[in-house]
């Protein structure tokens, strides 16, 4: 083991940031906090056809919302960068070159039309996917099986070429894996990577060596899916003599679907009504916009509580942990190898309890800037007091607007045909009545409204709880809220009296039509 701890995060631009790559951001970001290590953000943009404009600054914001900061990046400089693959494209192809002297890679020459006619002439019913391979370069056009007068004539007319690696036949490569322990790869079934492009750019296995190597990282985080490309890198520290300076590998658990069968995609998440993505993604191509968590309402501290869980517990029983904990406590040897099952159901159980342990006072700009986007007019002043009355009710924050939004405007609607069953001129007698002691009242406070709406109950031989309800739906609109007295304490005198004004009028009407 190196001995400092370095891990990198190295997404491509190519769009929005998925649960599973915040998640492996997340535990780069744990691993490195716990030992005292740098966290580096690198962005793989070799693919420039797939690259996508205000990816990168997505990318870092998310990081930055969900309060795990790089400490190395494009952002912050460090002394190993350029952190952008592109800005370092001068730095591969010597290494691409050294590995072809040593006879461990070859130029290629192969057309896309000589390429797809390899994959129709070599398709079997065992092999319905033919690889670039050992058993199938010396029928190709490269520099293995070419004549070495051809490949010069090739390299000097400037051919389009590629380099890929010499898989070498009949071999086992064995991965340490800090998750799953050994594992075993025939060699015969890794086909020959494209290692440097004709463009000149590195594809992401070369690179990943390279950068991983110059950049000094001694322990590299990423999801199983990349198992599969493991023997390739593997062969390339081995090839370009770093082995001993190859960093701990940790292929971390895919998030599945709710029911466990398969991937999490963005297609589950808009099929089932959630998000998975970390923030709004507006996609330039497409002008398509995927919903985030912190645009539905998710607090960050719950957001990486709930990721954090998502394939990694530390078998404490324990759930709800802040980010402090969960540097503390995060081991690797904690990492499940199995899938994890996402459940949205259970994501809004974090961010609820994440909601309850919050100050009012910090919850109130969130509240706030949410309220004004729906064309509430509120101030922090006026809200942060309502806050503690609702805020056990709500799972994310949008649940705040419908549970304050009569503290501020009338209710949009109202559910009258609860009050209308019941309504006759004893009820109407009552609420004219209270409304002129209302009115009359010197304090209002509490105490004083709920003390005269039973005095007046009483006076005319009702029972409060028959008129309870119906005063409730006058100021709120529904059953909901919290304890009407205090709902009226805060809508003031005058919004009070004229919400019950109404009522009688829309009641009255109702009863004589």
């Amino acid at each position: 083991m190196k001995s400092a701890v370095r891990v990198r995060f190295a997404p491509s631009p190519t769009g929005g940031l998925h649960l599973g790559g915040v998640r492996t951001a997340l535990f780069n970001y744990l691993f490195a906090r716990h030992h005292g290590g740098t966290f580096v953000l690198r962005i793989e943009d070799t693919d420039q056809t797939r690259f996508v404009p205000g990816a990168e600054h997505y990318i870092l914001d998310c990081l930055e919302w969900c309060g795990i900061s790089p400490d190395e990046g494009p952002h912050k400089e460090g002394r190993f960068g350029p952190y952008r693959q592109s800005e370092r494209k001068s730095t591969y192809r010597a290494f691409a070159e050294q590995l072809i002297q040593q006879g461990h890679a070859y130029y290629a020459f192969d057309t896309p039309e000589e390429l797809e006619a390899m994959r129709e002439r070599f398709k079997s019913e065992n092999n319905p996917s033919p690889q670039y391979n050992a058993s199938i370069r010396a029928h190709m056009r490269n520099s293995l099986a070419l004549d070495a007068s051809e490949v010069e004539r090739l390299l000097s007319e400037k051919t389009p070429h590629v380099i890929r690696i010499n898989v070498p036949a009949n071999q086992t490569v064995v991965l340490h894996d800090m998750i799953r322990g050994e594992v075993h790869f025939n060699s015969n079934e890794v086909d020959d990577k494209v290692l440097l492009k004709a463009d000149g750019m590195p594809t992401y296995h070369l690179a990943v060596v390279v950068d991983d190597y110059q950049m000094q990282i001694s322990h590299a985080f990423r999801g199983e899916e990349w198992l599969p490309s493991a023997p390739v890198h593997l062969l390339l520290w081995d090839f370009l003599g770093w082995k001993n300076s190859m960093p701990q590998w940790a292929h971390l658990p895919l998030i599945l679907k709710p029911d466990g069968h398969g991937k999490l995609s963005k297609r589950d998440g808009d099929r089932l009504g959630f998000p998975v993505f970390a923030m709004d993604w507006h996609d330039p191509r497409t002008q398509e916009l995927t919903r985030g968590f912190r645009e539905m309402g998710f607090l960050p501290e719950a957001f990486i509580n709930m990721l954090a869980l998502l394939g990694w517990n530390d078998g404490s029983g324990e759930e709800v942990f802040d980010r402090s904990q969960l540097c503390e406590r995060f081991s690797v040897d904690r990492i499940h190898k199995g899938g994890a099952r996402f459940d949205f159901e259970k994501a809004k159980w974090f961010n609820q309890e994440w909601i309850k342990r919050k100050r009012d006072e910090e919850l109130a700009p969130q509240v706030c800037e949410r309220m004004k986007q729906q064309g509430i007019q509120v101030t922090q002043e006026a809200i942060t007091p309502l806050i503690g009355l609702v805020k056990e009710r709500c799972q994310t924050l949008m649940d705040f607007i419908p549970q304050l939004d009569y503290f501020f405007r009338d209710p949009v609607s109202v559910d009258w045909n609860s009050i209308r069953a019941k309504w006759d001129s004893g009820k109407k007698n009552f609420f004219t009545e209270w409304s002129n002691e209302l009115a009359a009242l010197a304090e209002w406070k509490t105490e004083a409204i709920e003390d005269s709406f039973k005095q007046v109950a009483i006076r005319l031989g009702i029972k409060p709880g028959e008129v309870q309800l119906s005063l409730r739906i006058m100021l709120v609109g529904g059953k909901f809220g919290p304890p009407v007295f205090l709902i009226a304490h805060y809508l003031q005198k005058d919004s009070t009296l004229s919400r019950i004004s109404h009522a009688i009028h829309i009641l009255d009407d109702a009863a004589s039509s």
